[in-house]
């Protein structure tokens, strides 16, 4: 297909199927399943890799704010739409008109979309927040407060303009499984059942209660209840080092770009920004390839990464430009430009993974998923060929 071959993202949303076929498999029948997509589907795009897991039959789909939701519905997602953030009240009529629910999550909160909600004549539904030990956005029940926080939620319920039909909660540490994590995680669970309760006692009762993760959804099948949210795992990535091998999980993304320029050099030249490295031995080969940071290949791994070009590893030598950046390929025979490098993905039986990126930069996949530039085209493989491209760029103009 036409794109530009400089530095490239392939989306294969065959893997993307797959994971969430995989994960369908840990749920009992009629238990839903909510795509999370937020963050451009944690930069993998939101409209091909929802179209494919919409055709599968995903139920529901989890965004950030009311423009994801917006980008959903205008690329063909018809499926229900959760928004998981703040929403600006006065938005309240553009919530109805895309059919799009929204997250209350204080009394506060709940009484000014209401406002709103009445002043434009619409109703927006709604699914309750509930804090059980997140101590995010949420009505606070933790500690004690779930009766506090049952009669502020039933008072929100009876408010004109909303029609509360599910609740949730989210767990801080459902991917960790020392003794205490799994202690918290079972506590947030029972602080939720409880707020459950305490609302039944009101008379309240949602048709959808969801609390799982995608770690969740993996280690506690006892939490999984109406419905599941599934995340980070339709990517084909663990949720943590602790999750990894619990699901046949394929990564869907692989990145890559060329080689611009083959120098030979001698001993003692310095190599890119702040000559943080130098060459060490006369005839050393270095590559300048055609990625930086502003594509997503962090600063923080100069003189750290490493890539594979001719069938080998290469080290990443010098600081990471903004568009470039140099590699060591002396014991690598006949690199030349025009080359493509693996910056993430496998080639043969070498790998570089998110997960690589994550423990080389302290920190964690979800985030170097999100960081892939946007000026890097998303190229689409289904059936095992290249079915479509984005380019951002070039889309914006």
């Amino acid at each position: 297909m036409d794109y530009l071959r400089r530095t490239w993202a392939d989306i294969d949303l065959d893997a993307v199927v797959h994971n969430y076929q995989e994960m369908k498999k840990c749920l009992d029948p009629g238990c839903l399943s909510m795509a999370v997509v937020k963050a451009d589907a944690y930069g993998h795009g939101d409209g091909y890799v929802s179209r494919a897991l919409q055709k599968a039959g995903v139920d529901w789909f989890a965004v950030s704010n009311l423009n994801e939701a917006v980008s959903l519905r205008r690329q063909g997602i018809d499926k229900p739409v959760l928004i998981l953030g703040f929403t600006p009240p006065a938005m309240a009529d553009r919530l109805a008109e895309l059919n799009v629910s929204q997250t209350v999550y204080s009394e506060e909160y709940a009484k000014a979309l209401s406002a709103q909600a009445k002043k434009k004549g619409v109703t927006v539904d709604c699914h309750i927040k509930v804090d059980t030990g997140m101590t995010r956005i949420g009505f606070y029940a933790p500690n004690g407060h779930e009766c506090e926080a049952a009669e502020e939620i039933a008072a929100a319920c009876a408010l004109p303009g909303l029609s509360c039909t599910g609740i949730y909660t989210h767990f801080a540490c459902a991917d960790e499984f020392q003794q205490d994590s799994r202690e918290y995680t079972l506590g947030q669970y029972a602080v939720f059942i409880q707020t459950l309760e305490e609302l039944r006692r009101l008379g309240i009762t949602f048709s959808l209660r969801h609390c799982c993760n995608s770690a969740a959804t993996m280690a506690y099948p006892q939490m999984h209840l109406d419905m599941v949210r599934l995340g980070i795992v339709l990517y084909g990535l663990a949720p943590s080092g602790e999750c990894a091998g619990m699901a046949d999980l394929r990564p869907a993304m692989s990145l890559y770009t060329t080689v611009s320029m083959v120098k030979k050099l001698e001993a003692g030249v310095p190599v890119s920004y702040g000559r943080t490295y130098t060459t060490e031995h006369d005839r050393q080969v270095v590559a300048s390839i055609a990625a930086g940071y502003a594509d997503g290949y962090r600063r923080n791994l100069s003189n750290r990464g490493r890539v594979i070009v001719g069938g080998e590893y290469a080290p990443v030598v010098g600081r990471v430009c903004m568009d470039q950046m140099m590699i060591d390929v002396t014991d690598i025979p006949q690199v030349q430009s025009g080359d493509v490098v693996t910056l993430v993905g496998r080639c043969g039986d070498l790998a570089v993974t998110l997960d690589d990126f994550a423990q080389w930069n302290g920190t964690i996949n979800y985030e170097e998923a999100c960081l892939i530039g946007r000026r890097v085209p998303r190229v689409y493989i289904e059936d095992g060929r290249e079915a479509a491209v984005i380019d951002y760029v070039i889309e914006a103009l």
